[in-house]
């Protein structure tokens, strides 16, 4: 029932529908305005018709009114044969009355006893009196005209002698009304039956292309611009759907380079190395990238609609505070969740032709490496001046004690000799590992590269560090100390710089021998894991607190500056040997407990040789 419902209420919804029932009332409310006009019309007209009809002839009434003024006793007589005389059909009844109001003569002969009597009808008298015919309509069991006329003598217009009463019945005339407006009706039904059809068919030819151009605008509403409204004229409406199908073309281009151009901007959005956020005109954020989540640590959810300031963190400024000034500030993320972040953040105003505002565009760009660097930089020159400042005050301290004449005396001058010397070659040492640390940042630093049993190659070395103990081993002077080697037998080829890799294990070897206690053991491993061999020196020093650990490879940094300096250490080997082994695309680190010893690891790229390669190689 609902579904019968719901589908009339579309058809009677439906333009097509309303067109036709437009016309088709239209085309009724004519034919019953014209039908209207027509039926009065024809009535009157037959009306004025049929009262020509019943109207005495003139003769007749000159015969009546000769007979009313005459005095002869047959008066009555003549009159009533002159009335029962006159043939009319349409006339049921005649009466003749004098001018004193005296029933004269009738028609009907049930109506004779009424002669010699007056009459009591106000219309008879007052024709008599005033010589003017009166004609009306009266439903007396059946429809009759009545027309009352004046009979006047031939002495003048004026002397009315008496006046002639007729009764007619209009049946036929009412009948024949009836007849030709029930033929009018029918007539009226079939031309509003053909006009409905004829209003169905026009308005199916208006509507139809009208529809089509619906279901092809819904079809664009939906994506899908496949389709084109059927041409079915070349007027108005064929004009429109023509205009409708270009519309629909140039939409589908529109929406094209709208899709390529959104997908272009989501491309460039999600692979900016930069974080970018929309704000409204409130400078509640509508659009985030993939970059400014990851920069800010957030999900999109959180950060959609909010303000920008508090999206940001900054609590004592507002976002409209924030994009009307425009100011470019620096942003630092909670170090408490994670890694601290610096953020350098730059607003821009989105304008409308007519210059409103409608929003803003916040652009983040991580400037943590570049703090980093600059701070870096400063600690650089601050330690490279303060490594360089000791020495330097230790030679002119000695240099004026010896301009002073401490070098006339044999037995301090020697000694203040050698320190200056010391603290010069220190310097020395310094400026070049200075310079191979540039070179090497530079990427200048060339790498000498060979295929080298790396085996053969860690116990060449070991056998040099075991040869000093061997000759020095009767001066008490020189630290003892003893290594142990767990290299195995298989042939490991790596390809490295063989002098470059040597002055990494050299200084690894040094730290270990010289942060070690005399007679200590320094054990040298060498395992194979995956694709990577990995070289490990493990000494029975002091070890490194567990906060030092990160930062043993940066430049000047020492953990007992004191005893490094004075033992000669400049603070940039393990530095050095990070470079080198990065450049050998491995990777250096180090374990450690205070108190039980330290562990440096170098672990390096390898590729297992077969045969082939062995037999190639040789």
């Amino acid at each position: 029932m609902k579904r019968l419902r719901k589908k009339l209420n579309d058809t009677f919804n439906s333009i097509n529908m309303k067109l036709a029932i437009v016309f088709m009332l239209m085309l009724l409310a004519t034919i019953e305005v014209i039908g209207a006009y027509f039926t009065r019309q024809l009535e009157q007209t037959s009306i004025e018709n049929f009262q020509s009809s019943i109207q005495i002839q003139t003769v007749v009434s000159n015969q009546l009114a000769n007979q009313l003024t005459s005095d002869s006793k047959n008066a009555n007589d003549r009159l009533n044969q002159i009335v029962n005389d006159y043939n009319n059909d349409a006339i049921s009844e005649i009466i003749v009355v004098d001018n004193k109001d005296t029933i004269r003569a009738v028609s009907n002969l049930n109506y004779k006893s009424k002669i010699g009597q007056r009459i009591n009808n106000t219309d008879v008298k007052r024709v008599i009196s005033t010589g003017h015919q009166i004609n009306k309509v009266i439903d007396d069991h059946g429809n009759y005209m009545i027309q009352i006329s004046p009979l006047t003598s031939g002495n003048g217009s004026n002397n009315n002698v008496g006046a002639i009463y007729v009764k007619a019945s209009m049946q036929d005339v009412f009948n024949n009304l009836r007849q030709i407006s029930l033929t009018f009706l029918i007539a009226s039904l079939i031309a509003a039956l053909l006009g409905a059809f004829l209003a169905l068919v026009i308005s199916r030819a208006i509507t139809q292309p009208i529809e089509e151009m619906q279901k092809q605008a819904l079809h664009i509403a939906d994506g899908d611009y496949s389709s084109q409204v059927k041409i079915y004229s070349n007027d108005e409406l064929g004009q429109l759907g023509r205009a409708f199908n270009t519309l629909s073309v140039r939409i589908e281009r529109s929406q094209e380079e709208s899709d390529s151009e959104r997908r272009r901007l989501d491309s460039v959005l999600s692979h900016m190395s930069d974080g970018v956020l929309a704000t409204d005109r409130h400078g509640n954020v509508s659009v985030v990238n993939q970059m400014a989540l990851n920069f800010l640590n957030v999900k999109e959810e959180d950060v959609i609609n909010k303000p920008i300031a508090e999206v940001l963190g900054l609590k004592d400024t507002s976002s409209q505070d924030l994009i009307s000034s425009q100011k470019e500030i620096v942003v630092t993320i909670d170090p408490n969740t994670r890694d601290e972040m610096i953020l350098h953040a730059s607003f821009s105003l989105i304008k409308r032709v007519t210059g409103f505002v409608s929003g803003s565009v916040c652009v983040l760009h991580d400037v943590t490496e570049q703090q980093k660097n600059e701070d870096s930089q400063k600690q650089f020159v601050s330690n490279v001046s303060h490594e360089l400042r000791t020495p330097l005050t230790s030679l002119q301290a000695y240099i004026e004690a010896l301009n002073e004449g401490a070098w006339k005396d044999p037995n301090i001058a020697p000694k203040f000799l050698e320190v200056t010397q010391q603290e010069t070659s220190r310097m020395i040492r310094m400026i070049n590992d200075l310079l191979s640390l540039s070179r090497m940042d530079r990427g200048v630093s060339k790498m000498d590269l060979e295929f080298v049993n790396l085996n053969d190659f860690v116990n060449h070395i070991l056998n040099r560090f075991d040869m000093i103990v061997k000759t020095d081993k009767n001066n008490d002077k020189k630290k003892k100390y003893t290594i142990k080697r767990e290299l195995g037998n298989q042939a490991l080829w790596v390809e490295i710089d063989t002098d470059k890799m040597m002055q990494v294990i050299d200084n690894i070897m040094n730290n270990a021998i010289k942060y070690s206690p005399d007679g200590s053991v320094i054990t040298v491993r060498l395992t194979q894991n995956k694709n990577h061999v990995i070289l490990s020196i493990s000494d029975q020093g002091l070890g490194i607190p567990r906060k030092d650990l990160g930062k043993i490879f940066d430049r000047f940094y020492r953990v007992d500056k004191a005893r490094s300096r004075a033992q000669g250490g400049t603070g940039l080997g393990l530095a050095i040997a990070k470079e080198i082994v990065e450049a050998h695309h491995g990777r250096i680190w180090a374990d450690s407990s205070e108190g039980k010893g330290s562990t440096f690891y170098i672990s390096l790229p390898y590729e297992p040789m077969t045969e082939e390669d062995d037999w190639d190689e040789v």
